[in-house]
């Protein structure tokens, strides 16, 4: 067990550092008014956010590793210290204005999360299931995904752009929907590992290659748009809920439902909800210059991002 804490805290720290890394690398990019796939085209001569993606891959490793020694009701909820190491980071190498009331709050989505995923646990279920849901399942997301994300680009009022804040936070929501579907499309896939060349002869893979590649792009574009703190909630928290949802429903997982556990859970979603409406009353979020609304310190001229691109 010891083995899986450890494992899954450096998976949880290497997600951070990619979270971080990437948003340095695409704070810098133009055209944040739009949504365009030219953008990764943009990021990927960016070598900090190459770092960033770099890390996310070897978060992946380490968060396998950490399931091949512990249970995936011990170490998801782990994964949700994702957040406190981003404001770690933000405290450290940033302005320094992550006030007790952002540490609290932070805290709060992690502990709700993770109390809500440790409780639910979600366990058995099929390794496969009916075209009929993954139909379904599909074109919620996608529909929910793309919502998110007009609403992101959509301004409230006439001629009143969206704020970094609203626009960060949206598409991270977009990001986390597509992220869960990408997790349910990885466990289809999963079961299909020992057919050897005849993994190709199904649907996952290439499924699994357009919604990666759709994923990248809109978290780019979440890091793009606006301040860390208001983007991370979304890949953090929506991500793991949206899978889990997704279990149930295509691969019918069981949640435990005893009374005490479903007390339990209500108490950790309200601490979760408090926590995402703590966040986005933080000057985090809201009181951030355009300069310096990543919450992060430019960083010194032999470090900074801009002059390394040129």
């Amino acid at each position: 067990m010891v083995k899986a804490v450890m494992l899954a805290l450096a998976a949880s720290f290497c997600t951070a550092t990619s979270s971080v890394c990437q948003r340095l690398g695409a704070a810098t990019a133009p055209g944040g008014e739009r949504f365009s796939p030219r953008l990764l085209l943009y990021l990927v001569r960016q070598p900090i956010w190459l770092a960033g993606i770099g890390s996310m891959i070897l978060g992946f490793v380490f968060q396998v590793a950490a399931l091949h020694y512990g249970d995936l009701a011990l170490v998801q909820p782990i994964l949700a210290t994702e957040l406190l190491f981003v404001f770690a980071y933000m405290a450290v190498i940033g302005t320094g204005r992550v006030a007790r009331h952002d540490w609290l709050a932070a805290a709060a989505m992690a502990a709700g999360l993770g109390v809500f995923l440790f409780t639910a646990s979600p366990s058995g279920g099929h390794l496969h299931a009916p075209a009929t849901f993954w139909w379904l399942a599909g074109i919620s997301a996608l529909g929910l995904a793309l919502v998110a994300a007009l609403v992101a680009f959509t301004p409230m009022r006439r001629g009143v752009a969206p704020s970094p804040g609203r626009k960060a936070a949206t598409l991270g929501v977009a990001t986390g929907i597509s992220w869960g579907f990408l997790a349910a499309v990885i466990k289809e896939l999963s079961s299909h590992t020992s057919s050897g060349f005849a993994i190709f002869l199904t649907w996952s893979p290439y499924v699994l290659v357009v919604v990666g590649a759709a994923s990248m792009l809109l978290s780019a574009h979440a890091f793009q748009a606006g301040p860390l703190a208001a983007s991370q909630p979304g890949f953090t928290i929506v991500d793991p809920l949206v899978a889990s949802l997704l279990g149930v429903f295509i691969f019918a997982e069981h949640l435990q439902l005893s009374p005490f556990a479903v007390v339990i859970e209500a108490a950790a979603l309200g601490a979760l909800v408090a926590g995402v409406v703590a966040i986005s009353r933080s000057q985090l979020v809201q009181g951030q210059t355009h300069e310096d609304e990543a919450g992060l310190r430019p960083m010194p001229a032999a470090l900074d991002v801009r002059d390394a691109a040129g």
